[in-house]
């Protein structure tokens, strides 16, 4: 049984208003720790720490400094951090795009505008939460 807290989620987006929208949508959730970035330098230095350790990683394909994919690859190489499933979150939903995200190693691709009352049962289905 999950207490509170004990789902680590990291959220990583340049867009600040998405954020915000994801700050809400989650916190209804007690069991939920998350997380929030705003690019992928800053998600990187997030994970650096080993005592925090995320249980799935949200990611906007679309960064200024890094994109979700750059991002994932290098999260994928941080020690206790391979088997993290990560869910690519963008406005780029085309059949062929999600196809490649998944290809790319991503569990699932959140499609923006998304319904921010069913984000939580969304990302638990696309991780297996």
């Amino acid at each position: 049984m999950m207490t509170t807290g004990d789902l680590p989620i990291l959220y990583v987006d340049d867009d600040k208003d998405i954020r915000h929208i994801v700050r809400l949508a989650l916190r209804r959730d007690p069991r939920i720790d998350l997380r929030l970035a705003s690019g992928g330098a800053e998600a990187l230095a997030l994970v650096a720490d080993p005592v925090w350790r995320p249980a799935v990683v949200l990611l906007d394909v679309m960064m200024p400094d890094l994109s979700g994919p750059e991002v994932m690859a290098a999260m994928r190489s941080i020690h206790g951090l391979g088997d993290v499933p990560f869910i690519f979150v963008t406005a780029m939903g085309r059949q062929a795009q999600i196809a490649n995200y998944r290809a790319l190693g991503a569990a699932g691709v959140i499609v923006k505008p998304f319904d921010p009352l069913t984000l939580r049962e969304t990302i638990g289905e696309l991780a297996g939460l």
